[in-house]
């Protein structure tokens, strides 16, 4: 791993930094700069921190210039850094979802669930300790509030069904959207002759279908030039994209419900959802083989059927 990160720079000040999170091209912080001033969306994890920093020094950016940490939802790939990242940034605040704010001045809840779902040793292997941020620091976000850096404005979009803490980040400048995950998953190594391909990302413990639907159909209403995912970087075409993430929902709730009552069912959700993206990237031309996409997609695929199964539990009712 290089000693600093690379990043990808677009239009309208925004760079694509990667956070080396498990492996290059999954995790990515965004840096947004307008006249002087800079906004970071997502921290990623306590390791990603040295690389974001040298990142920074790269980009030119006094760390005294950063003005916002955008923290899209405290799932710990996008906020077990946080704490730690604060630490190296003067004038910054925390910017979260009210539902996220307890979680990010005392992480210890989320360190407890995140050692059931790996274990204490893969725990600290991905995450280390996520430190706490003063509540002073943080600012709490309304749906609809408007945020400046520089001379642009941005709105923020509280959007639950991957998760009720979730919000995103509208840029009004560049008709761009920092959508953390609740547009899901678009890695660049399944990019086809045929554009981005899009993946829902329906992680436990708060995946809702309809809320998620909800979000996405307000996203794609604002017709954005661009989206910039976590997981990872830019995307544009955003109505084909937005129709493909309502498509594959319908069939990931159709596959949840075939096999609700199974005492097998999060094998055999697991098992349907892998067959079903095979054959959608298959379709998309995708380049690579089915190994070699099982070793890319397994820990999603493992996480969405967890979610699904959590939403079954939350819900006996099938939905369609």
């Amino acid at each position: 791993m290089p000693e600093a990160p690379p990043w990808i720079a677009h239009t309208n000040g925004i760079t694509t930094v990667d956070a080396f999170y498990t492996r290059p091209g999954y995790a990515a912080i965004h840096v947004i700069e307008r006249e002087g001033r800079v906004a970071l969306v997502d921290a990623a994890t306590n390791d990603a921190v040295p690389h974001l920093l040298g990142a920074l020094q790269g980009l030119g950016v006094d760390l005294a210039a950063v003005e916002m940490v955008f923290i899209t939802h405290v799932h710990l790939d996008h906020a077990g850094g946080a704490g730690r990242l604060m630490q190296e940034l003067p004038n910054a605040r925390a910017v979260a979802h009210p539902r996220a704010v307890q979680h990010l001045v005392d992480p210890s809840r989320l360190i407890r669930a995140s050692r059931d779902v790996y274990g204490r040793e893969r725990f600290e292997a991905l995450y280390g300790m996520p430190l706490p941020i003063e509540p002073e620091r943080i600012l709490q976000t309304r749906d609809g509030d408007q945020l400046t850096l520089g001379g642009s404005q941005f709105e923020v979009l509280h959007t639950p069904g991957h998760a009720l803490h979730h919000h995103a980040l509208y840029d009004i400048d560049s008709a761009s959207v920092f959508t953390g995950d609740t547009f899901g998953l678009s890695y660049r190594c399944l990019d086809s002759e045929q554009g981005h391909c899009i993946l829902p990302t329906t992680t436990p413990s708060q995946f809702d279908p309809g809320q998620l639907q909800t979000s996405i159909n307000r996203i794609v209403a604002l017709k954005p030039a661009a989206l910039y995912l976590t997981h990872f970087g830019r995307v544009t075409n955003v109505a084909r994209l937005g129709a493909s993430l309502r498509d594959q929902l319908q069939q990931f709730v159709n596959i949840a419900t075939k096999h609700a009552a199974s005492g097998e069912r999060q094998r055999l959700i697991q098992d349907d959802l892998r067959s079903f993206w095979l054959g959608l990237l298959q379709r998309h031309a995708c380049r690579l083989d089915a190994h070699e996409l099982d070793d890319l997609l397994r820990n999603d695929l493992e996480l969405n059927a967890q979610g699904l199964v959590a939403w079954l539990e939350r819900d006996a009712r099938p939905r369609g």
